[in-house]
C-alpha cells in the first residue's frame, strides 16, 4: 500500500506532467502552427503509414513484402495492447483535466494513456529502418512530429507518448525476432 508521502509525490509529478501539457499547449498555439501538427496528425492516424506499406514493394521489390508483413503485425499487436491498456487506465485527456488546454482536433478514442499514434509510428518506423535505414531522413522526422502533434494538440501527456514509443519499439523488435 502507497504511503502519504508516495501519494504526495505522484500527486505533484502528475500536476507537473499537466502544467507541462498546458506549457506545450500555448507554446504551439498560433493558428498556423496548430493546423500544421493536426495535419502532421492525421497522416500518423493510418494515411501516411498505409501509403508506405503500398509503397513499399514497389520501390523495393517483392523482398519488401516480408517488412510489410512485420508492420502488419505490429498494427494489429499494437492496436490489441493499447486498446486493452486503454481499457484498465482510463486516464483522461490533458484537454479534459486542465479547462485552459486547447483542444486541436478531435481523439479517436476517449482515454489517453498510452498514445497509439506514437506506438504506430514509433513501431512503423523502427521496422522500416531495420530493413530499409536510407528511410531513416523521412521516417523519423515524422514519427517525431506524429509523437510531438498528440502534446501539442492536447490529447496526450508526455508519459502517454513515452509508453506508445515505448511499446512500439518493442513490437518492432519483437516483429524483426518472430519473422
Amino acid at each position: 500500500m502507497a504511503s502519504t508521502t508516495d501519494r504526495t509525490r505522484l500527486a505533484r509529478a502528475v500536476d507537473w506532467e499537466l502544467s507541462l501539457c498546458f506549457r506545450i499547449n500555448h507554446a504551439f498555439s498560433q493558428q498556423l502552427t496548430q493546423r500544421l501538427f493536426v495535419f502532421i496528425s492525421r497522416l500518423g492516424d493510418g494515411v501516411f503509414w498505409y501509403n508506405l506499406i503500398i509503397a513499399l514493394p514497389f520501390i523495393y521489390g517483392i523482398s519488401a513484402l516480408a517488412v510489410c508483413l512485420r508492420m502488419g503485425f505490429v498494427s494489429l499487436t499494437g492496436l490489441a495492447i493499447y486498446k486493452l491498456i486503454k481499457s484498465f487506465t482510463s486516464r483522461e485527456r490533458p484537454y479534459r483535466k486542465h479547462g485552459a488546454i486547447k483542444l486541436g482536433t478531435h481523439p479517436l478514442d476517449h482515454y489517453s494513456f498510452p498514445s497509439g499514434h506514437t506506438l504506430h509510428a514509433v513501431g512503423f518506423t523502427a521496422t522500416a529502418m531495420v530493413s530499409y535505414p536510407e528511410l531513416g531522413w523521412l521516417l523519423v522526422p515524422f514519427s517525431a512530429l506524429v509523437a510531438m502533434s498528440r502534446v501539442v494538440l492536447g490529447l496526450h501527456y508526455p508519459t502517454d507518448v513515452l509508453a506508445g514509443a515505448s511499446i512500439g519499439a518493442g513490437l518492432a523488435y519483437l516483429s524483426t525476432v518472430l519473422f
